[in-house]
């Protein structure tokens, strides 16, 4: 497969003139012209121009897994889009998020974890359609949304429910805590918390691994960097900053905008003159693909093709998936603002259950293969609960550790023990 070929992608061409001329150009009316699947029926747009032009460049409406395949159905397994071994670790891998997720919300409102928590029930597809074609030693950046991408890199369910809890055993000591997931084993880069910090980490390791291939010449270095955003970070300067310079010196990267339609309360056809963030690829020179962000399989083969095409040394790629949340902004969210109507359709488009249908239809698995996976994974979290309620608190000396990266004269004291160790320090009255 390849971008010039999907059917369920829509590039555009890198021809700067066919990209940029507005020869014949009609106005674009985002309401009418862009099919996306949420509730735009409500939203009126006034256009400043001729009302009875036409936007002849709409592009059709995304299709679940099922629906895709009616017409071509399969004959023998050379035709299948994954192998059982394949659908298998994809569905280990979705569930795994789904029920870590779903224990999330319950330890959340026991009181186990604190902060704000956003959980990433519904995107499942993209995480794991993208992560699980990964090499260890690729790079992946994510945001405040970042649990499920860090279990899909590798860091174990302990791990990352004991930073959740906020302790020693988590992947950052307990410092990082629901927003901030980092493994420099995995090489997981971090979560962010505000919208757009990732994207530009992301592209410095991209410059490092085309540096450490080209200049320090490790012919073997061809490590590839997945940025993970949403659609309400790409009206920010860092999104629009680091494409430039990712095109510019044609790093090894993939900008992964995972578009749930909604930034907190405001909806993306709202907040966004073109609403079609793919487009904004070819303005900086690389592929800008859509995708159905609800379907394992489909974001899957375009992973595949701008990830290869990193790793070949051909340059970035920008993929926009159209997916959606299950639940509210974070948990802290009463989700109030979004149509229930709406939220049902998507309900109907769970990429698990499209994923568990297409295995069936093909004969891949059978039921009491996917029952054993879900009673593993059911017993995977419930194993790193346990672990994390059971692990210590950090203690006080690790207050100032990862802070600064000479502590002393303000985190050390003269006696060269932690300021923080001073029985006052935390009644503002120690002395610094």
């Amino acid at each position: 497969m390849s971008f010039a070929t999907t059917k369920f992608a829509h590039p555009i061409p890198l021809s700067t003139t066919a990209a940029r001329s507005n020869d014949h150009k009609p106005f674009l009316d985002p309401f009418k012209a862009t099919r996306f699947l949420g509730s735009t029926h409500k939203f009126r747009f006034h256009p400043l121009t001729n009302s009875n032009h036409i936007n002849i460049h709409r592009r059709s409406a995304v299709v679940a897994v099922s629906d895709v395949l009616k017409a071509k159905k399969p004959k023998s397994t050379s035709n299948l889009l994954i192998t059982k071994e394949e659908g298998l670790e994809l569905y280990e891998d979705m569930v795994l998020g789904r029920a870590f997720e779903d224990m999330c919300a319950q330890m959340y409102y026991r009181g186990k974890m604190f902060g704000f928590v956003h959980l990433y029930n519904g995107q499942e597809a993209v995480s794991t359609g993208f992560i699980k074609l990964l090499k260890k030693e690729d790079c992946v950046a994510s945001t405040y949304r970042d649990h499920v991408h860090a279990l899909s890199k590798g860091v174990s369910a302990r791990a990352v429910m004991s930073e959740l809890f906020g302790k020693t055993t988590g992947c950052c000591r307990g410092q990082g805590g629901s927003m901030h997931m980092f493994s420099s084993e995995h090489n997981v880069l971090g979560g962010f918390a505000f919208i757009g910090e990732g994207i530009p980490v992301a592209t410095g390791a991209a410059f490092t691994s085309k540096y450490r291939r080209e200049v320090l010449k490790e012919a073997d270095c061809d490590h590839v960097t997945v940025a993970f955003f949403g659609d309400g970070t790409c009206n920010n300067g860092q999104f629009f900053e680091c494409l430039n310079m990712a095109a510019l010196w044609k790093l090894p990267i993939v900008f992964v905008v995972e578009n749930n339609l909604w930034a907190i309360g405001m909806s993306h056809l709202r907040a966004t003159s073109d609403p079609e963030i793919w487009k904004k690829g070819p303005a900086f020179g690389m592929p800008g693909v859509h995708v159905d962000g609800m379907d394992v399989l489909k974001v899957r083969e375009v992973a595949k093709e701008a990830i290869g095409r990193a790793r070949r040394g051909e340059g970035p790629t920008l993929v926009e998936c159209e997916t959606y949340r299950f639940r509210g902004h974070s948990l802290a969210d009463p989700d109030e603002l979004r149509d229930p109507a709406e939220k049902a359709h998507y309900a109907t488009r769970d990429p698990i259950t499209a994923l568990k249908k297409y295995m069936f239809e093909n004969n891949l698995v059978s039921e009491p293969e996917l029952k054993a996976i879900e009673k593993k994974i059911d017993e995977v979290v419930e194993e790193a609960v346990e672990f994390a309620d059971e692990s210590p608190h950090p203690g006080r000396s690790q207050l100032l550790e990862n802070v600064f990266a000479d502590p002393k004269g303000f985190g050390i004291g003269p006696d060269g023990r932690y300021r923080c160790e001073d029985p006052k320090f935390t009644e503002g009255t120690a002395h610094v």
